[in-house]
């Protein structure tokens, strides 16, 4: 296992490139993954770990686990100074670093089972509203997250930390707006749009059982013209407060498992 200590080291500067750059992210189809348990549910997801970086004062009997697991395995192997790896963690508490090979996200990558139920996000900006939406995803244990024309990067360090690593344990697909469209219609699949419209129904009133998509915009907008007019099901959230919205992966949970209660 090689030792650094130098914020200079060529591979620490790389490896800094990759945190806080997309298109080095791009450039190199690697990323970087903080935490053990993030590290966990990525591998168990079949992504390819190419590097391992661990403090030399923070090593945890777990960490130790899997720089044995990953010997010998194509996986190159750092021990950092505690001052260097401090710099690079955004939690204090991290005792791991991994840097992983990105995958595809396309469409027909997705397999679908029958009736399934899917969450859309149009235009997510915000990093930390994706990986809200992720880990909305997988406690509803809905079939995929599917985002159209995305604005931020899904592999942004924000994203996989905000999503609690469940971006890993879900099926993610992303395409742009008439993809999905097309998507939705070659398989069949019911879109209902959360949209503060005057046809809008309570969504407690419409019926998931069937193939689902509940399509969800930004916070600041919601969903565009272009899928409001797509879709003949608009739904809505009564608001009874102040505020007449949510947070988008607060409202997406709150329609995903209504969908979820009619099915049982």
């Amino acid at each position: 296992m090689k030792y650094i200590s130098s914020t200079q080291n060529p591979q620490i500067k790389t490896l800094k490139g990759l945190q806080d750059k997309a298109r080095k992210r791009a450039k190199n189809n690697q990323f970087v993954i903080e935490g053990i348990k993030e590290l966990t549910y990525a591998i168990q997801a079949g992504y390819l770990i190419d590097e391992l970086y661990v403090s030399d004062s923070n090593r945890t009997e777990k960490t130790d686990e899997l720089i044995q697991e990953k010997q010998g395995a194509g996986c190159a192997l750092y021990e950092l100074s505690a001052a260097l790896f401090k710099t690079l963690c955004y939690r204090s508490t991290s005792d791991v670093l991994g840097v992983a090979q990105r995958k595809e996200h396309s469409l027909s990558a997705l397999h679908l089972k029958d009736n399934p139920l899917l969450l859309i996000a149009e235009a997510p900006e915000k990093p930390g509203n994706i990986g809200a939406l992720a880990r909305t995803v997988d406690a509803a244990k809905a079939d995929a997250l599917i985002i159209t024309n995305p604005k931020t990067d899904l592999y942004n360090p924000n994203v996989i930390r905000s999503s609690v690593g469940c971006m890993f344990s879900i099926p993610i697909a992303i395409g742009t707006n008439e993809e999905v469209f097309s998507f939705l219609k070659s398989n069949d699949i019911k879109l209902f749009s959360a949209a503060l419209s005057e046809k809008a129904k309570v969504y407690t009133e419409e019926n998931y059982t069937s193939a689902t998509a509940i399509a969800v915009g930004t916070e600041d907008i919601g969903l565009s013209n272009t899928w409001c007019n797509q879709s003949k099901n608009h739904i809505a959230i009564p608001m009874l407060g102040v505020n007449d919205s949510l947070n988008v992966s607060v409202a997406a949970g709150i329609i995903l498992f209504e969908a979820i209660r009619q099915r049982k």
